[in-house]
């Protein structure tokens, strides 16, 4: 089966996923997260990118990031791939490539699934055993939005400051969203668009959008606490 087009909308949140080549590490050591965190940076500010939430995980990365224009994302990925490769090959006097050849992402409609993704990205290293919890994962936005710490990197979406009027209230608020995980319909609903290629949104707002998919079944609104 072809695949289809990537989906890109300007001035939506994106959830993109970048892959180690054969699920291989794409890490070394703190040396080289560092690294891939400062190119990112440089990254999103000559592309205009805005980064939301990110984590590091052994041998891949997920971001959600809002881009000016479409195509934005996709140029960012490619152009922090070559540079932090390029760097790592150096590095760890290696050759070849590191990524696997095509990243994958979905188009979030943010009133209804910002705060679900954000979730499940900061929740990833807690599902692989990293860790118990998310705040003792020095490699992810999570400690930002608890407030442990000001990441430089993150811009803070207008769906996470309506969590509250104040830096606490918004804190607390998004503590909550962990008290337990999301559930399985929320995962592989996430999963589903992401791997697909597909918009992680209501039908209404698909709508706007001919010729995109969407999952069939979907869960709206504010990630539930169970």
């Amino acid at each position: 089966m072809a695949r289809l087009p990537r989906l890109t909308i300007a001035g939506f949140p994106h959830h993109a996923i970048q892959r180690g080549n054969d699920r291989r590490a794409i890490f070394v050591d703190d040396e080289d997260r560092e690294r891939y965190l400062a190119v990112l940076r440089e990254v999103a500010t000559a592309a205009e990118l805005a980064v939301h939430a990110y984590v590091l995980m052994p041998n891949h990365v997920h971001l959600l990031v809002t881009p000016r224009a479409a195509g934005d994302v996709g140029w960012a990925l490619q152009a922090l791939g070559r540079r932090y490769v390029r760097w790592f090959n150096d590095r760890h006097r290696r050759t070849g490539a590191l990524f696997g050849s095509r990243y994958r992402s979905t188009v979030v409609e943010a009133d209804r699934y910002l705060l679900a993704c954000m979730r499940y990205i900061e929740l990833n290293p807690v599902r692989a055993a990293l860790t118990e919890r998310p705040a003792e994962f020095r490699w992810s936005s999570h400690r930002h939005h608890i407030g442990m710490g000001v990441d430089p990197l993150i811009t803070d979406h207008p769906v996470y400051w309506a969590l509250g009027n104040t830096p606490f209230e918004r804190q607390a608020a998004y503590v909550r969203l962990f008290e337990h995980g999301p559930s399985g319909e929320e995962l592989a609903t996430i999963r589903q668009s992401t791997n697909g290629g597909w918009f992680l949104g209501s039908a209404a707002a698909v709508a706007h959008f001919p010729g995109t998919r969407r999952p069939s079944a979907l869960t709206p609104g504010r990630p539930r606490r169970m």
